[in-house]
């Protein structure tokens, strides 16, 4: 199980883990439970390929469910270095699996780090 606590969010429903890789910070980012579960059934997700340059608040890609059709915000700045293919071929892991398995992109973070993210607390509190 992962340490949800361990994490940070932002306000769009996303969770980022943070990682020093070979001297980079490598964030891992996924849609929360919350998010998840508002969407429905995710059915199709489509993602920005490897070495795409992403930024920060800007679409990089869509998260379609039975109930509606969502964007997916970068969280940050930086290029994506790899992507879900799994959650690709099979939608529902991001329902069944929003910490784990259904994590979507990788991103290599250049820059500083947004000064809006969420611990834990803060984002049970956006949510409640």
């Amino acid at each position: 199980m992962t340490d949800l606590t361990a994490l940070s969010y932002t306000s769009e429903h996303e969770w980022i883990a943070l990682a020093e890789i070979e001297g980079a910070t490598i964030a891992t980012v996924g849609i929360t439970d919350f998010a998840a579960d508002k969407l429905g059934d995710v059915v199709f997700v489509e993602l920005p390929g490897a070495d795409s340059a992403v930024s920060a608040g800007d679409v990089c890609g869509e998260i379609e469910s039975t109930k509606s059709v969502g964007e997916l915000y970068a969280p940050l700045t930086g290029t994506v270095v790899e992507v879900n293919d799994a959650v690709v071929d099979d939608p529902s892991l991001v329902n069944a699996e929003p910490f784990a398995g259904g994590w979507l992109i990788k991103i290599r973070v250049e820059g500083e780090l947004p000064g809006d993210l969420l611990d834990r607390a803060a984002y049970e509190y956006l949510t409640a």
